[in-house]
C-alpha cells in the first residue's frame, strides 16, 4: 500500500492523498507536478525513476486506511 506522504520532498507544497497533484516514483519519492516537470523534468533526482502521477485514495478508504503524516523534505 502506498505510504501517500502529505507533502513535496522538494518545495514542502501540501499534497492531499485524493488530490491529482502528486508525483512519484517507484521508490515512493514525492513530489508536486510543477516540482516534478519543471526542475525535474519527470525524472526523479533521488533514484532516476520515472516520476507519474501518483493515484488518488478514495475517500471512502482514507478513514481506514490513512495517508502518512511523515513530511520529508530533501535540498535539491
Amino acid at each position: 500500500m502506498l505510504q501517500m506522504r502529505p507533502n513535496c520532498e522538494c518545495c514542502d507544497r501540501d499534497l492531499a492523498a485524493n488530490g491529482g497533484d502528486a508525483r512519484i516514483c517507484s521508490f515512493e519519492c514525492t513530489f508536486c507536478a510543477d516540482c516534478a516537470q519543471d526542475r525535474f523534468e519527470g525524472r526523479c533526482p533521488n533514484c532516476g525513476g520515472d516520476l507519474v502521477a501518483r493515484p488518488p485514495r478514495p475517500a471512502t478508504l482514507l478513514a481506514k486506511y490513512p495517508a502518512s503524516a511523515e513530511r520529508v523534505v530533501k535540498a535539491h
